[in-house]
């Protein structure tokens, strides 16, 4: 196939100032006096009941400079014990700062002293905050996922859910966790809103960018492909946006962290054991469902079990336009996970016909990667051509082709358009859409394939 360039013209690197705030161990010289003050505290507000009359605050207030009497404290380390306190109290412990900055797009604790966030793609140890022991990690644990009706303990030690902001938490403790609990918390930027935020993010070309619109317009079938923390949900999310308002929406999905913005949407969420090890919805429950609910298109957050061959059988019984997200590395790689999928479901099918079921029912897989220097790209999007050798034949429309790096450690590359005519060109002008053909014009002196 001859391929021509797309100028990679919106890249940009971030030129924010950083501020580093002060860590315990800068305002605190003794940081086992910190945990011996906070565990004191803490205790004397568990073991006490406010008096009557008195205000919270005042309460609290009162607790902390009883507990600190006696102690040589300069004006610095009293203000950061009464911060901690109080996020202790009104918040979310030593996390609570965190999940407040809208810069930091995830937060891992490894344990009490081992703590890193992802800010710009690029993942960083933070000085600035601490535990004081494995307990108060579990403590802060349910202290999250209490108002969400979860809890965590040595029966039950694993969760999976999402905060009343949307941030998805992951969280296990001992004994499945060798090392002491492990908390790990995804947040969205809700500063990424549409398209136009990726193009400037250099994510994407313009023409890959209509392209894209234009197959969700035309109500082609899309999974989105990617590792973990390449942005899958949130180009699902953009991407959603241009389905038309007039149509019945039903989102699927473990923890919700799919935020469409038409009126008429129908979000459901799976529920996981109680502790009588009944009442489990799986996503598969919800997708047989889903197609009793008159959707006009259906959206699995994340395809990865037996439900994929109901999510097929949807996509080849009219409910086109479907889309979802799946782990894998690339198109190719997608597709096998899916026919592993499908034979999970124990239904006895051959594998040609799973690979002709899938062919019949996937258009595109869009492929969308984190780079080494933290950026995000959509590296392929690819259509299902047809089956050869009783395989599926995918083929590149468009790619992101990586040229090594720069000396500041930036990935060098540029997008490239392969000159062909797609298939499912022919599917969007059965739908009406005949205003995207520009993108696929012949270049001077190239010839079609």
């Amino acid at each position: 196939m001859k391929k021509s360039s797309l100028t990679d013209a919106f890249d940009v690197t971030s030129s924010r100032e950083v501020i580093t705030p002060l860590t315990d161990y800068e305002i605190f010289k003794d940081k086992v006096l910190l945990d011996e003050l906070r565990t004191k505290i803490i205790e004397n507000l568990i073991d006490t009941e406010v008096p009557k009359g008195a205000s919270l605050n005042e309460y609290i207030n009162n607790e902390i400079d009883r507990s600190i009497e006696g102690y040589d404290l300069t004006n610095l380390e009293r203000s950061h014990i009464y911060n901690l306190i109080d996020n202790e109290i009104n918040g979310y412990g030593p996390l609570t700062e965190l999940l407040k900055d809208k810069n930091i797009t995830e937060i891992m604790v490894n344990g009490p002293d081992e703590i890193y966030i992802e800010i710009d793609g690029r993942l960083i140890k933070d000085e600035s905050v601490s535990f004081i022991n494995d307990e108060h990690i579990i403590r802060t644990i349910q202290r999250m996922i209490q108002p969400l009706g979860r809890t965590i303990d040595a029966s039950n030690p694993m969760v999976d859910s999402r905060l009343k902001d949307g941030s998805r938490i992951n969280a296990v403790i001992p004994p499945l966790s060798l090392k002491g609990p492990v908390i790990t918390i995804r947040k969205f930027k809700e500063s990424i809103a549409d398209i136009d935020d990726l193009l400037r993010m250099g994510t994407m070309t313009p023409y890959m960018a209509r392209f894209l619109e234009a197959c969700i317009l035309g109500r082609l079938n899309m999974i989105i492909c990617g590792g973990t923390g390449s942005g899958k949900t949130t180009l699902l999310n953009i991407l959603s946006s241009f389905i038309s308002p007039n149509e019945r929406i039903v989102t699927i999905e473990d923890a919700a962290e799919l935020r469409l913005r038409q009126e008429h949407v129908i979000p459901l969420e799976t529920r996981v054991m109680n502790y009588e090890r009944t009442g489990e919805i799986t996503i598969r429950d919800l997708v047989i469902n889903a197609l009793r609910m008159r959707p006009d298109r259906i959206i699995v957050g994340e395809v990865r079990g037996k439900e994929a061959f109901d999510m097929l059988q949807a996509m080849n019984t009219g409910h086109d336009g479907s889309l979802t997200t799946m782990h894998a590395n690339s198109p190719v790689d997608a597709l096998n996970r899916l026919e592993t999928m499908v034979l999970m479901s124990g239904i006895d099918i051959p594998i040609k016909a799973i690979r002709e079921y899938i062919n019949n029912a996937i258009d595109l897989v869009v492929c969308i990667e984190r780079l080494n220097d933290g950026r995000r790209k959509v590296v392929s999007i690819s259509e299902l051509e047809t089956i050869k050798d009783g395989s599926i034949v995918l083929k590149d429309i468009f790619v992101f082709k990586q040229d090594g790096l720069t000396e500041s450690g930036s990935v060098n590359g540029e997008f490239i358009r392969y000159d062909f005519t797609p298939k499912v060109l022919n599917k969007l002008k059965q739908k009406g859409i005949i205003d995207i053909d520009y993108i696929f014009e012949n270049p001077k002196g190239g010839s079609k394939k």
